[in-house]
């Protein structure tokens, strides 16, 4: 039993560790995550309110729930407080079971965001993998008489410390940068018009069409074979998927951008064949972290001739602020919030593009660095 239960722990231990460092690469992606549970949520009028004021804050909740996640992998592995720490990590799982589980039978979320980006699962998967980890902790919970710990509780405290604090400043460096590592289409070196395509080897949903039609008001259902005659009225139509296609979605949806007067210019300016930036940027309260190095870039822009696009899910903010109070007099494209958050994970964000190609990209903290690239 002792053998077992040390299993487990090494294996429980590691997992939780590589899972809190897999989103710790992206707080943000996990923050969106649990927004996007909250707004499904929120269609419960009795839930609405206080889920609404959950998703202001789901920031702080994420970067706290993977400090969590990995503080508790590293009390498991050091063996420390192993009454605290089992019990600490069977609610947790029970936790994440019930999340992912409301995912995969609901259908209403398609992937929980269990690792990140980085190695997405389906909703199913997690939660299979969520029911074999709480097989799992109910061993470590119920043998925990078996767990030793490794150092003396002064060495565990200190390296728990030491852990809180790292992960901690790992997080606040790349909300400030960039994900260390980009598990996202926008990545360094990538096509924006190849992937906004559909790809070649995608397999389309089998659908069943169905009309439903009104006549004495009655209402019929009618397959696209066994139409009506023109004395029915038509109400509406029903997309049955009958068989799950494969691969049929491109990488990046939804990237449109858009002028004020509501004409959309992804194409043309994605197809510039010449360097130009994209400005990504939500929110004017507060621009003292990046407005200095803006100046200079816009600078450095003009300069060489390069264009400044702002994207923005904010036109009429962005508009203001960057044309009307500073006069830079330059073109803002509106782009949908739920995209702009794929789009730029730290915000602002600036992408130096050569027309369809993403050559270089900085997050606020290094826009210093795109000046003379």
């Amino acid at each position: 039993m002792k053998i077992l239960v040390n299993i487990c722990r090494v294996i429980v231990g590691v997992l939780f560790i590589f899972s809190g460092l897999v989103k710790a690469m992206d707080p943000h992606g996990l923050a969106y995550k649990m927004q996007e549970f909250f707004e499904v949520w929120a269609t419960n009028p009795s839930l609405a309110n206080f889920m609404h004021w959950l998703s202001d804050y789901a920031l702080p909740f994420a970067i706290i729930m993977i400090t969590l996640e990995i503080i508790v992998g590293v009390g498991l592995l050091l063996g420390m407080w192993k009454n605290f720490f089992t019990w600490l990590i069977l609610l947790l799982i029970i936790f994440f079971g019930f999340l992912t589980g409301y995912a995969a039978l609901s259908g209403k979320i398609a992937t929980c965001g269990c690792f990140g980006d980085c190695i997405p699962l389906t909703s199913m998967q997690s939660f299979i993998k969520d029911l074999i980890l709480f097989l799992l902790i109910l061993v470590l919970f119920f043998g925990r008489k078996y767990i030793v710990p490794v150092f003396t509780p002064a060495v565990n405290i200190l390296l728990l410390i030491v852990s809180i604090i790292l992960v901690l400043f790992y997080q606040w460096y790349v909300m400030r940068h960039l994900p260390t590592v980009d598990c996202l289409p926008f990545k360094k070196g990538g096509n924006v018009l190849k992937l906004r395509k559909m790809p070649a080897n995608a397999v389309p949903d089998k659908k069943e069409y169905r009309f439903v039609y009104e006549k004495d008001g009655k209402k019929q259902s009618f397959t696209i074979k066994d139409l009506p005659d023109s004395t029915w009225t038509f109400v509406s139509r029903e997309d049955i998927v009958i068989e799950k296609g494969k691969n049929n979605e491109p990488a990046i949806k939804d990237f449109n951008l858009t002028t004020l007067s509501g004409n959309d210019t992804t194409e043309a300016v994605l197809s510039l064949d010449a360097s130009y930036y994209l400005f990504f940027v939500d929110g004017f309260s507060n621009t003292d972290n990046w407005l200095d190095d803006f100046i200079k870039i816009y600078h450095y822009a003009k300069k060489n001739n390069r264009l400044i696009y702002i994207v923005t899910p904010e036109p009429k903010e962005a508009e203001q602020f960057f044309n009307q109070q500073n006069n830079y007099n330059l073109p803002v494209l509106s782009l949908d919030a739920t995209a702009f958050k794929t789009a730029a994970r730290v915000n602002p964000e600036l992408y130096l593009m050569h027309g369809p190609l993403i050559r270089n990209k900085w997050g606020w903290a290094d826009f210093k660095d795109a000046v003379n690239k």
